[in-house]
């Protein structure tokens, strides 16, 4: 999964890598050379007493030092360059094919998971890569030369590389073996911290209402504890990794002292040919070391890449049309004929057979019990859900043969949890519509009865918070109302987003709305029967069915679950 997501992200920046590569080449050319030339200063220099020599040689070394050093900065500033452009590409595309999931695809994944796999994932996709284009390019050329060029310093002791290569090369599959699955389990475990950070983050008041500080914190302190295990395994991992290297590389230098000493002195092998060994024997030691570094962030990456790989694996439900209609002047008259919707996996169908009409100018409003799939029946108008069974048509078109801009753009949602931006009062109003005046910004906030407050807050330049959490909910739900009105579409769909407003506020509330959506197609869904008492159309569902439709009178007469609902309220009403 790795390897094919870095190819399909690394092809517009071809060209990055192969200056990398040569870079890379040249750097390791240049420090397989020095050696040598360290080699020939000590032998015929230093051992000979010849300063000129000497001077020569340390010349050349300097000049291949600076050739280097050029090199190795080359390569590491092209290299990060690449690297961080494939993960901003990476995770645009990952953030570009979330935003076409519908709900169904974002509760699958969870929205925990998808904000890790679009950070952290690909964060440590991007890190291999660096590591890759900035160290690892290198190594194999070094690795190689290196044992090339020991084996031309001298061929008896070279026979101590059969030994230590295959013995690093041990050590690296073992922890390649047990750092895998400890990468994948770190990586779940890092979403469920984060999906309890952020149930708790958005739910204080709650947990600060029923006394569940204590509670809270255990399970946040839980998460953390298994985090912090699977990370010390990890670590332990890696612990052991390191010292074996190095004891292995010690050992090695030892080893070549001993039997290049004993060379020596049967005049056999000459002092600077075996530093020389050293240093080839130390860049190949040191290649394979970095070779083990790159393996154990390579597992870690694999599982991240295969979580993104999934993400963008996972197809929506709502599908784009092959050939979209675009060319249709909606109106906004709206007919959902015998719709039905079936979660995959559910045993019973959340809709089954709803047909009702709403035409432009007309108001229809959905009742039931919760549960009933009032919520759901909304959301299959602007395909947040698709259908399984019937047809949502808009002007005689099926939504799903409509282009999706077309769609979105002729509805106006005002969710049963209105969420707000963080910006301000302005940027969240305008958000269905950027060019809109602040006159009609204002109109709207009248419409939505929330000028008063806003005015108070300090007028639209107000500051709002991630969601909202700076104003009170029914002040969250008159902005959400406000900023559908701002958009003026040809549907406004209202998903008991009146239910935290008192009394005086929803009727006045109504009033207001009644004459500014005048022309347009309105579909409720509410709780409270005094807020769509006065709907043309009352459609009322039960366990997914419509069971009773027409005026409120008509179904006062004619429905018993609708006379069920009207009397609980009155007897709420009713009661000291």
């Amino acid at each position: 999964m790795l390897i094919r997501l870095l190819r399909e992200h690394l092809r517009p920046y071809r060209r990055y890598v192969a200056l990398v590569a040569v870079l890379q080449v040249l750097q390791a050319m240049a420090n397989l050379y020095l050696p040598a030339v360290n080699a020939r200063l000590i032998d015929d220099g230093v051992t000979q007493g010849d300063t000129t020599t000497v001077l020569q040689m340390g010349g050349v070394m300097l000049a291949i030092t600076a050739v280097q050093v050029v090199c190795a900065v080359g390569a590491v500033v092209v290299g990060a360059h690449a690297a961080m452009s494939v993960g901003r590409d990476l995770r645009g595309r990952v953030f570009d094919h979330v935003q076409s999931y519908s709900a169904r695809e974002v509760g699958q994944i969870g929205p925990p998971s998808l904000i890790t796999r679009t950070t952290n994932d690909v964060q440590q996709v991007q890190l291999v890569l660096f590591m890759v284009l900035a160290v690892m390019l290198a190594a194999p050329v070094v690795m190689a030369g290196g044992v090339v060029m020991a084996l031309r310093e001298d061929l008896y002791l070279s026979r101590l590389l059969v030994v230590v290569v295959p013995l690093l090369g041990a050590v690296l599959a073992l922890a390649v073996i047990r750092l895998r699955p400890l990468f994948r389990t770190m990586q779940d475990r890092l979403d469920g911290l984060n999906r309890i950070l952020r149930e708790q983050i958005a739910g204080v008041r709650v947990v600060r209402a029923f006394v569940r500080d204590e509670h809270e914190r255990a399970r946040f302190d839980d998460a953390s504890h298994r985090l912090m295990t699977v990370s010390l395994s990890v670590g332990r991992v890696m612990a052991l990794i390191f010292p074996t290297v190095f004891l292995v590389m010690n050992l090695s230098a030892a080893a070549v002292v001993w039997l290049g000493g004993q060379r020596i002195d049967a005049g056999e092998l000459q002092v600077g040919s075996m530093i020389a060994f050293i240093s080839y024997l130390m860049q190949i030691l040191v290649s394979v070391m970095m070779a083990v570094m790159m393996f154990m962030l390579v597992p870690r990456a694999e599982v991240a890449s295969e979580r993104i790989t999934e993400v963008l694996d996972l197809t929506s439900s709502v599908v784009p049309p092959a050939h979209p209609v675009t060319d249709v002047p909606l109106t906004g008259a709206l007919e959902l004929r015998d719709v039905g919707l079936r979660y995959p996996g559910a045993e019973e169908p959340v809709l089954r057979g709803v047909s009702l009409t709403a035409a432009p100018g007309q108001t229809v409003a959905v009742v039931g019990s919760t549960g009933a799939g009032k919520t759901t029946l909304l959301q299959t108008v602007p395909r947040l859900h698709d259908v399984t069974d019937g047809t949502v048509l808009l002007d005689g078109v099926d939504v799903r043969d409509l282009d999706l801009q077309t769609v979105w753009g002729s509805v106006g949602l005002v969710p049963q949890r209105p969420y707000l931006f963080s910006g301000t009062v302005g940027t969240n109003l305008r958000f269905g519509k950027q060019d809109a005046t602040d006159t009609e910004v204002w109109e709207a906030l009248e419409v939505a009865q929330a000028a008063e407050f806003v005015r108070d807050m300090g007028g639209l330049d107000a500051e709002i918070t991630q969601g909202g959490t700076n104003v009170s909910g029914g002040q969250r739900q008159r902005l959400a109302i406000a900023r559908a009105l701002v958009r003026r579409p040809r549907i406004y769909l209202f998903d008991d987003c009146f239910s935290a407003l008192d009394v005086a506020t929803d009727a006045a509330l109504r009033r207001a709305l009644a004459p500014r959506v005048r022309d347009a197609t309105v579909l409720v869904v509410a709780q409270r029967v005094a807020t769509i008492r006065d709907a043309d159309l009352i459609v009322v569902l039960d366990d997914g069915r419509v069971v009773g439709s027409g005026t409120h009178q008509e179904l006062v007469t004619t429905s018993s679950t609708y006379r069920e609902i009207v009397a609980s309220q009155l007897d709420a009403q009713d009661a000291p």
